[in-house]
Formats: structure tokens, sequence, C-alpha cells
């Protein structure tokens, strides 16, 4: 956490960190103009933003898009989050908001988290049904074939769509697929709203991908939602539910990871 105060003590990335606030999936060009410096100034406060994770980026064609990122947000009001009341962290908890709310332009859903594992655990985390309902609260099914449908079971509600769908599938590397349709239903299931859903359910389908990269002893985990329509409900809901599921991801296969170490150092003894 050293290193996301270090950064945030810097006038220059702080005006960063609030114009992307303010226009979320700006280009360098764009950020460039918020402040009185060289290009390549920019670039380097863009870095240290990016190496304490508070900014990720996604490439569009030629564009790349820097986001703000909510995941170092959550660990500082998990770490203490705890220890005071909700009054007093108020504060922290409206920035949170702000960091995982709705962008003005491009919209979309833009998250990464650091997991101390290995690709082909996150992998098995989203495509195996008994891993993905641990943190997801619901199971995905499907064969993970291009073109092949994907089901989602909500705790025995099972949504299926022939546009629901898996996009792209590079194992350990990428996955994608459109999001599950929205029936009636889900109010039995869930804490959703008929008036939600229904508003929900008329919107175009939306589309998630989460790209896997090996980042020293850890797995960089991108997660992208996009093709919304401008003032989508549901971005607004993935953009309060993906946070939550994340950490619960991080947490599980990390668990996992140093309950392995412990057996293999017994093993050793």
């Amino acid at each position: 956490m050293d290193a996301i105060f270090r950064s945030l003590a810097d006038p220059s990335r702080r005006t960063l960190l609030d114009s992307l606030n303010a226009r979320n999936g700006q280009t360098l060009g764009e950020l460039c103009g918020q402040l009185e410096m060289a290009r390549q100034s920019v670039s380097k406060h863009l870095a240290v933003l990016e190496e304490a994770n508070l900014v990720t980026t996604v490439w569009r064609g030629r564009e790349k898009l820097h986001y703000l990122n909510a995941e170092p947000i959550n660990a500082i009001a998990e770490r203490w989050i705890d220890q005071y009341s909700r009054e007093r962290v108020r504060a922290l908890t409206d920035l949170k908001r702000a960091l995982e709310g709705t962008p003005m332009e491009r919209p979309q859903f833009v998250y990464t988290t650091y997991i101390n594992t290995t690709p082909e655990r996150v992998w098995q985390a989203l495509t195996e049904p008994a891993f993905c309902h641990r943190y997801l609260g619901f199971a995905l099914e499907s064969d993970w074939q291009v073109g092949s449908t994907v089901v989602w079971d909500q705790d025995g509600l099972l949504i299926e769509h022939p546009e629901q769908v898996v996009l792209e599938c590079e194992p350990h590397r990428r996955l994608a697929f459109t999001w599950h349709t929205f029936v009636p239903e889900l109010t039995t299931v869930t804490s959703l709203s008929e008036e939600t859903i229904a508003t929900a359910a008329a919107e175009r389908r939306s589309k998630v991908a989460f790209d896997i990269e090996p980042h020293g002893e850890q797995v960089k985990l991108t997660v992208v939602q996009d093709d919304f329509e401008p003032g989508s409900r549901v971005l607004e809901l993935v953009s309060g539910g993906w946070p939550l599921k994340l950490s619960k991801l991080k947490t599980m296969l990390e668990q996992a990871a140093t309950a392995d170490e412990q057996v293999a150092d017994a093993v050793a003894r």
C-alpha cells in the first residue's frame, strides 16, 4: 500500500486521477491537456499510477485508453473499514464509489487486480462451474468453444439464450462472452426489483472479457465489460458488483496457493 500513498502524494498525479474520475477512458494526448508539462512527464506520472494499480489501460485499436482502477481503494477499505464506523470512513467510501462509477464517455467497466496464483488456476476459476459459484454466486456452464452458449445457473434458475455465447477463448490467456439475459424470474433469486430487471432487459446486450497475464510471481487479471448504452443501468449494476466478486476470487485463489505451499513444505520435511 506504500506505493499507493506515494503515488497519491504528488499533486500532478492527483490531477490526472481527478481528470479520469470526471471522464474515464482518456488517451495520453487528452490527459496532457490537463497538465502544463511535457508529454514525456505526463507519461512518467501515468507509469507511477499504473505501477500502484490506480490506473489501468486498455488498447482500442491504436488508442491506449486510461481508466481509474478501484482495486487499490477496495484494498484500503478492506484493511481499515472494520476498525472504524462507516460514518467515519464516508469519505473513503465516496472515493471508492467514484472510482467504480459510471464513466461519462466510452461507457465500459475496467478493473485490474493482481493475484498470487497461476494463469492455470485463474482459468479454472473462470471456466469451471463449481469454482465460479464460490465467488460469483452463480455458475457458468459451457464447453467454452467460440459460438457456444453460456448457461447461467443462478441458484437453480437456468438462464440460456442463443445470443448468450462465447466470443473469444484462449486458454489461460483470454476469455470473452456476452452478458446474461435479464429474465423476470431473477426477482426470485436476487435482490433486483422488477423495474430494474425490465430496464436492464430493454438495453442491448453487453459483453465481458477477462485478460490473464503473468506478472512475476503474480497474475494480472483485467476485466473489461463494455458495449453499454449511455446511462446504462446494467453498467451501474456491474460496476458495483464486480469489485466485490473479484475480491472474493483473489482471496479464494491466494488462500489455495498458501495451502498448497504449506502442503509442499510439510512434504519436504
